[in-house]
């Protein structure tokens, strides 16, 4: 089976959900035909909702493996989340969080294509409650980390490098 393109994994994430059950029709006396049409259909949601909890995984991998860890986020630059983590302490909306972060970083991106200054691989913001720092992962998706300010950030920028190359790998 191919990777999938772009977006593709949330959109077929999005629609496991809407269905609720990856096989409805695994109902007592559903004919053969109907099982082989479902299995068909809904093997790429399986393999979405895997992906799914692998990104859970690593976000909730970064954000406790970070001292001041919060919350973390991969999500696309229209500000649509592909997946989140938040501990239960988390003071913030990440998905509000990471949609504001998403006009921010891709005024950055601009404004370093002008210079002409490469690609952007990484941003940090700091205000006195919270630190975000970003991994870009690619022209459509990024890694985002929410820490107190007294967090790691060392720590915290490593494993966003650490894990960016698996999550890019996965998204393609």
């Amino acid at each position: 089976m191919g990777r999938f393109e772009g977006g593709q994994a949330a959109e077929i994430f999005r629609l496991g959900q809407l269905a609720g059950n990856m096989y409805p029709s695994l109902a007592l006396g559903a004919p053969a035909e109907r099982l082989r049409q479902d299995r068909e259909t809904f093997t790429p949601m399986r393999k979405a909702g895997t992906l799914m909890f692998m990104f859970k995984e690593a976000l909730q991998g970064i954000v406790n493996g970070t001292d001041g860890g919060l919350a973390g986020l991969i999500m696309d630059f229209e500000g649509i989340p592909l997946e989140t983590y938040a501990k239960d302490e988390s003071p913030f909306d990440m998905e509000a969080v990471g949609a504001e972060i998403s006009v921010v970083v891709k005024a950055i991106q601009r404004a370093i294509e002008m210079l002409d200054a490469g690609e952007t691989k990484e941003v940090a913001l700091k205000s006195d409650k919270m630190v975000t720092l970003i991994r870009v992962l690619d022209d459509t998706y990024f890694l985002a980390l929410a820490m107190t300010p007294e967090g790691n950030l060392g720590k915290g920028r490593y494993l966003l490098r650490i894990a960016a190359p698996k999550l890019v790998e996965e998204l393609q």
